[in-house]
């Protein structure tokens, strides 16, 4: 069983909702669409599902075209932001609906229904209506209803968006643990890094309607292909500089240098764009080849335990993630460290040229 995008590409009145892109999503794979609002993972996914049909290119489901195919045809289930159940039924009969579509028996319902139920641990609250439940349970109802129907393709986009911070971290947990149990095909769109990383699996990342990489979630990451990649894949995004390579070392237009070593030391002299993420940026010095940046400070936003430092080094604008409360006023001249180790270096064009030493270790 296996889903595949051959050079699909989507055009609304002249305007490239989505480029000519190609995936193959196999059998029992999470798969991880991750980008900013308007990047076009919902345009994408609606092409998955049959909802909207490409300009250009092929689908195919089981080396089927299926392109022109209604949803209704296909068997695909898709859970929105906005999770939507019926008020006026319990969770049991929100989970049997789309059975009793299907004109399945009741002994079929039944069984289903239980499974689902007891896969998602909705088991204790099947008589309930699903306005008695906490928003947790009402989306895993949501997904409930998705699931039971036995689709190939699990359609996910951003579910748990509108969840307070502890309800999204007990699904993010138990998302995985549901994606084995169904064997599908399992699709989940995110804006954020980080639940990309906690859901594993395969990850594609778009940036205005292209997929400028897709592969095993920590091998994106760690090893973006481009600035732009790394860009989406970074919270805050990743921080960049202009550095010139002469010889053994970097230079920081004059403001600081640093080793060129590993795979920056193979490089021809000449002029490159670094990149570093914020959480490898620190106060304190805890390496003799440390790079030592001046900065200024213009906004620091204390979260508890860390402190993002928006932060000024001549033109350029960088967020640093620091540990403990660091209440910095705007204006304060501060010197922040980088190891070399963390640096990224692309071209003039944003390919990756070297990668950043602790990447090609982990």
């Amino acid at each position: 069983m296996a889903l595949e995008l051959k050079s699909v590409s989507r055009s609304v009145q002249g305007r490239a909702h989505i480029r000519p892109t190609d995936l193959m999503l196999e059998r029992g794979t999470m798969n991880v669409l991750l980008g900013p609002t308007l990047s076009g993972k919902t345009s994408l996914m609606r092409l998955m599902a049959g909802l909207d049909v490409p300009t250009t290119g092929q689908i195919l489901w089981n080396g089927t075209d299926v392109t022109g195919q209604r949803v209704q045809d296909r068997k695909v289930a898709m859970v929105y932001q906005q999770f939507i159940n019926y008020p006026a039924m319990s969770v049991y009969d929100n989970i049997a609906s789309p059975l009793r579509l299907m004109g399945k028996t009741t002994t079929e319902i039944d069984r289903a229904v239980r499974e689902t139920a007891d896969m998602l641990k909705l088991t204790p609250m099947l008589t309930r209506k699903p306005l008695e439940l906490s928003g947790g349970q009402q989306q895993r109802c949501a997904l409930a209803r998705a699931l039971v129907k036995g689709a190939g393709l699990v359609l996910l986009d951003e579910p748990l968006a509108n969840l307070d911070y502890k309800l999204r971290e007990e699904l993010r947990v138990e998302i995985p643990r549901i994606f084995e149990a169904s064997g599908a095909i399992f699709v989940y769109a995110t804006t954020e890094p980080e639940e990309a990383l906690l859901l594993g699996g395969n990850t594609a990342t778009l940036w205005e309607g292209r997929v400028t990489q897709f592969g095993p979630t920590p091998k994106v990451y760690r090893l973006p292909t481009d600035a732009t990649t790394a860009r989406v894949f970074s919270d805050p995004p990743m921080n960049f500089v202009p550095v010139v390579k002469t010889g053994p070392r970097l230079d920081f237009g004059g403001l600081a240098k640093a080793p060129a070593e590993g795979a920056h030391a193979a490089l021809p002299d000449g002029r490159y764009l670094a990149g570093f993420r914020a959480n490898h940026v620190t106060l304190d010095k805890h390496s003799g080849d440390a790079v030592e940046l001046p900065c200024t400070v213009a906004v620091t936003e204390i979260t508890g335990s860390e402190s993002f430092l928006h932060l000024r080094h001549g033109a350029e604008k960088w967020v640093g993630l620091v540990h403990g409360v660091q209440d910095l006023a705007p204006g304060t001249a501060v010197n922040v460290y980088l190891n070399p180790t963390r640096i990224y270096l692309f071209d003039a064009d944003g390919a990756l040229v070297a990668p950043a030493s602790y990447a090609l270790a982990a």
